[in-house]
């Protein structure tokens, strides 16, 4: 044992010549330590080891923390002291066909709170709520309750208080210069022109909703405001632009010491309508008017090009201020939209349905004519004023005599058109059904696929409809109705437009359009809407002719009369379609022109106005007159 521990310190000692170590006196002197060292080497030994081990987890922390991790764990760090603030686009224009601004922006101020930058402890939260409060005119529960919609820990920033003045927004600015969680925002406001009968193509912008915010997570926040209606809604993407955002850093108070980076807002683009102001501002002076002469409410005025679909006037009466909307529409002030009975926030052109009356018979001649039922010299003997079935009795608004269709056409012969629809005397008549399949082919019974967010279908109805809906088969009475447009048939205005459009086009069903062109904040063509045909050669070009002719032949010598002066060719259809209890009735007036070359459809419906020869051809002479006057 000695040796062996003298031999572990044999750099202390010497060999003698017989190989034996000679052990100094020092380390003889300290043999006691020397053995309890030897006995304590295992423990040391295990020391290294468990050091060693230790050395190697924390190098493997280290690099897990600064290299593996160091990206993320450094944003995390950020986060304490950056906040990211989202930079609202400013919308776009939308102008008329002339470049007269509809839709413009002035400067807004708002007011955000934004729940990350508030104290974290809620007794200290509302103490500032209560500090705050008296300035902004806000009660404490409502700061709570847009903090909360927020989320408490949320980055993004909640709208307080919206469209404040400049003033205002000053003084602000300075006294919660202490309470940066309160923030003053510069923001874009909404303007809509006062041209009449707009609001229900252009429809408004609003406040997003948690729903819209559900659906659009990109490049939306709680602040942000959307299309609701109209061409606002429909075209939201391009008029919306591309929001930016700044990176802002901040002390441990939430107090903005400098910006960091600034990734600007891209502007949106604008529209160029094909409407034109000046023929919208006529069409609603003479649907005032008319409404003053005939003690109407409600109606509508439509021009669109006959040529390219394009939407020349668009006026539905009774409209809305769209300004009430953008500047925030109070409770009150939206129920008594709601509750007048006038329904002034009905889209009357595109959502609105009514029985057509006789504007539907240049359609029910052609479909006779090309399915042979008639012929354009088939004359029809309708001097006995009314057609007898049993006890039911289909009258005639007046006695005709002799006609063709032509002439049926002219005079609004409801006797003809009975018989060409369900069958008398020598015609057999179309029945429902080819009935039916020739107004689809018109464009009833579907939208039209004009550009705004929401269009009615109309009613094509049938034998399998009424036994399904009214619990009773389909009678030869339903077909007489139905061919003069009246019994369950119902199209909108818009349709109809469509519809006489292709009766003047020879065939052509095209796709209605308010839009002519996008273009960007530069005033470079982005795009521009070219005409689009749903369908084409209807029917043959001849049969359409001879409605043409009918319907010149209205303007002439027949119901059409009150545009028989203009100083241009215009061919046009009467119509006045009863409904309730057929004690009412709405007054129709369909027209284009010039007849050799068309140009320009106008419909006009006037609800309850009586007859459209009286009450809806003034309106329908106007929009023609102001639309050639124009052009010249």
């Amino acid at each position: 044992m000695k040796k062996n521990i003298f031999e572990n310190y044999h750099h202390l000692g010497a060999l003698s010549d017989e190989g034996e170590y000679e052990v100094s006196p020092e380390l003889i002197e300290h043999k006691d330590v020397l053995e309890a060292n030897a006995e304590d080497r295992p423990f040391f030994r295990y020391f290294y080891i468990i050091s060693i081990i230790f050395s190697v987890l924390l190098f493997f922390k280290l690099v897990n923390i600064q290299i593996t991790n160091g990206y993320k764990n450094r944003v995390s760090a950020d986060g304490n002291r950056i906040r990211p603030r989202q930079i609202e686009p400013s919308r776009g224009s939308i102008s008329d066909s002339q470049g007269t601004p509809l839709v413009n922006n002035i400067l807004s101020y708002r007011l955000d709170i934004y729940p990350a930058d508030l104290p974290k402890k809620k007794d200290d939260r509302l103490k500032l709520y209560t500090k705050v409060s008296p300035i902004i005119g806000i009660s404490v529960d409502d700061i709570i309750k847009a903090v909360n919609r927020q989320g408490v820990a949320s980055l993004n920033g909640a709208s307080l208080k919206e469209n404040i003045d400049r003033d205002t927004a000053l003084a602000w600015e300075s006294q919660l210069n202490d309470y940066p969680s309160f923030q003053v925002a510069k923001e874009t406001k909404r303007i809509y022109s006062p041209i009449p009968g707009l609001s229900h193509i252009l429809g408004y912008i609003g406040k997003i909703s948690e729903k819209d915010l559900e659906l659009n997570k990109i490049g939306y926040t709680s602040i942000s405001k959307t299309g609701k209606n109209g061409l606002e809604k429909y075209y939201e993407s391009t008029l919306r632009g591309k929001p930016g955002q700044e990176e802002l850093e901040v002390d441990s108070q939430g107090r903005v010491q400098r910006t960091l980076s600034t990734n600007p807002a891209i502007p949106g683009n604008n529209l160029v309508l094909s409407v034109d102001s000046r023929l919208q501002n006529a069409a609603v002076a003479a649907l005032q008017q008319t409404f003053v002469e005939n003690k109407a409410e409600k109606g509508v005025a439509l021009a669109m090009n006959a040529k390219d679909g394009s939407i020349l006037a668009y006026a539905s009466l009774p409209a809305y201020d769209n300004n009430l909307f953008a500047r925030g529409i109070t409770q009150g002030e939206y129920n008594t939209l709601l509750q007048d009975k006038n329904k002034p926030l009905l889209d009357r052109i595109s959502t609105g349905t009514y029985p057509s009356g006789s504007v539907i018979k240049p359609i029910v001649a052609v479909a006779g004519l090309q399915e042979g039922t008639i012929t354009p010299s088939t004359k029809l003997d309708t001097s006995a004023g009314a057609i007898k079935i049993g006890q039911w009795v289909f009258p005639d608004w007046k006695v005709h005599g002799i006609a063709d269709v032509r002439q049926a056409l002219a005079e609004s012969n409801d006797i003809f058109f009975y018989a060409l629809g369900g069958g008398y005397q020598n015609i057999k008549g179309l029945g429902v059904d080819r009935l039916g399949d020739w107004y689809k082919k018109f464009g009833f019974g579907s939208p039209t696929g004009i550009d705004l967010p929401s269009e009615s279908s109309g009613l094509v109805p049938n034998d399998a409809w009424k036994r399904k809906t009214q619990k009773e088969p389909w009678y030869i009475g339903d077909t007489y109705h139905y061919s003069i447009g009246q019994g369950y048939f119902l199209c909108t205005p818009l349709q109809m437009a469509v519809a006489t459009a292709a009766v003047a086009n020879n065939g052509e069903i095209l796709k209605p359009h308010l839009l002519s062109r996008i273009v960007d904040s530069s005033g470079n063509i982005l795009q521009k809407i070219e005409r689009e045909v749903i369908n084409s050669n209807i029917a043959d070009k001849n049969n359409l002719q001879v409605a043409r002719e009918g319907m010149r032949q209205a303007v002439t010598s027949g119901s059409a009369f009150k545009v028989r002066d203009l100083p241009f060719t215009v061919a046009a259809k009467t119509g006045t379609a009863q409904f309730g209890d057929n004690t009412f009735s709405h007054a129709w007036f369909t027209a284009f022109a010039p007849y050799e070359n068309p140009e320009i459809v106008v419909v006009v419906m006037i609800e309850s106005g009586g007859q459209g020869s009286t009450t809806s051809a003034p309106v329908a002479k106007s929009i023609l007159e102001t639309y050639f006057a124009n052009k010249k």
